[in-house]
């Protein structure tokens, strides 16, 4: 699970950090729900953001594979509503729309994008993390702007406008 942080002052952005989640070496799904609500957490804690963006879930032809990604995506979105952060979802071809001009761009035109715009000096050999730093970007560039991406600024909002996934 990759995550990307961008600073924004002034309309103008800038690159914080790029990092991935390494949760191969766990074979237990929930040790790894705990460990991405635990980092979450610990990310907000450190740089205290004001919104947080990502990548909302899609199909894929493994239905395990989707339901366990739903699952972590999930988790990190519940670290964020737990402390009051307003969370907005972005479908991945907007991402890639936003990042490239691409709707179906490569996870490596993403990446070479971020690099040329943001002056990263390398890329990471696994790309999820620059899936996190599109997503922030993607949002960045999407600011004041109706989006088709869903925004919860709480639990209260996130349970508002989702009856059917809470019982």
């Amino acid at each position: 699970m990759g995550f990307g942080l961008i600073k924004v002052v002034k309309k103008q952005m800038y690159f914080m950090q790029l990092n991935e989640l390494n949760l191969k070496k766990y074979d237990d799904h929930y040790v790894k729900l705990r460990i991405i609500f635990e980092r979450t957490i610990e990310l907000i804690e450190t740089h205290h953001p004001d919104e947080i963006a990502i990548e909302a879930p899609f199909f894929g032809k493994n239905v395990q594979s989707m339901l366990k990604l739903g699952r972590a995506q999930g988790v990190a979105m519940a670290a964020g509503l737990s402390r009051q952060i307003p969370i907005t979802e972005y479908s991945p071809k907007k991402i890639k729309m936003a990042i490239t001009g691409n709707g179906n761009a490569s996870k490596e035109q993403v990446a070479k994008m971020l690099q040329s715009t943001l002056g990263l000096k390398e890329l990471p050999k696994n790309l999820d993390s620059t899936d996190g730093l599109a997503a922030a970007v993607c949002h960045f560039y999407n600011a004041g702007k109706v989006t088709t991406g869903k925004n919860y600024s709480g639990w209260g909002a996130f349970v508002k406008n989702n009856p059917k996934k809470v019982n």
